[in-house]
């Protein structure tokens, strides 16, 4: 998934906001037209919508209509279009700010930051390069995505949430399974293998889930 999709197309301040989020570690994609970025977040998802309301086709209020059918991803406005009508239409239609150009993009990072830390900030959990939401249940390894079946992902979870702790083989199979759950013990490490092949570099030496013989396992 994106972090955020820029709807823009002026190119010349596209980058220059691209360039900006990039530097603050976010990942940023860029959509030209309308009917561009409601294929980018179909096919791709995004965490943020930066939208301008003049574009060629299909404008930013058709957008932000559209993706509001079904999602309640963020959506910030961003345009020259400022008469009370424009910016009454935007946030009625669903977007959550509604921000005039020019703009200070010190200001407009601080917005971001702050949209991400409201949102995002309890169900993400990120360490080095990788990243788990776990509202969207998602995992990202170099903002690349892992599929992970719904065991795989409540185990990592588990032991992303509980780092430098080591684990007992019961109390993961307990908390994943259930006690009263008809799979066998030997599941577990079969998921542990199955996490290191996805999630480690190398999975043969790892350096992420380590084994501690005789009790269980420890993220570090």
């Amino acid at each position: 998934m994106i972090d955020i999709l820029i709807v823009e197309d002026n190119k010349e301040l596209a980058e220059l906001l691209c360039d900006f989020l990039r530097a603050e570690n976010y990942t940023v994609s860029v959509a030209d037209s309308g009917e561009k970025a409601l294929s980018l977040y179909e096919t791709y998802g995004a965490r943020l919508l930066v939208l301008d309301i003049m574009l060629p086709g299909i404008d930013g209020f058709a957008v932000c209509a559209k993706i509001r059918e079904n999602s309640n991803t963020p959506i910030m406005i961003v345009s020259a279009k400022t008469e009370k009508e424009d910016v009454m239409n935007g946030l009625i239609l669903g977007a959550d700010d509604y921000i005039e150009k020019p703009y200070d993009i010190d200001i407009m990072l601080a917005k971001i930051s702050g949209i991400f830390k409201r949102r995002y900030a309890l169900d993400e959990i990120c360490d080095g390069n990788l990243r788990v939401n776990k509202g969207s249940r998602t995992v990202y390894k170099n903002d690349v995505p892992i599929d992970m079946t719904t065991k795989e992902f409540e185990l990592l979870v588990m032991l992303m949430e509980n780092k430098g702790k080591v684990l007992n083989k019961e109390f993961l199979f307990n908390r994943i399974w259930g006690s009263d759950s008809f799979s066998e013990p030997q599941t577990l490490t079969v998921h542990i293998k199955w996490l290191r092949q996805k999630i480690e570099d190398d999975a043969k030496n790892p350096q992420k889930i380590l084994t501690v013989w005789g009790v269980g396992y420890r993220y570090l």
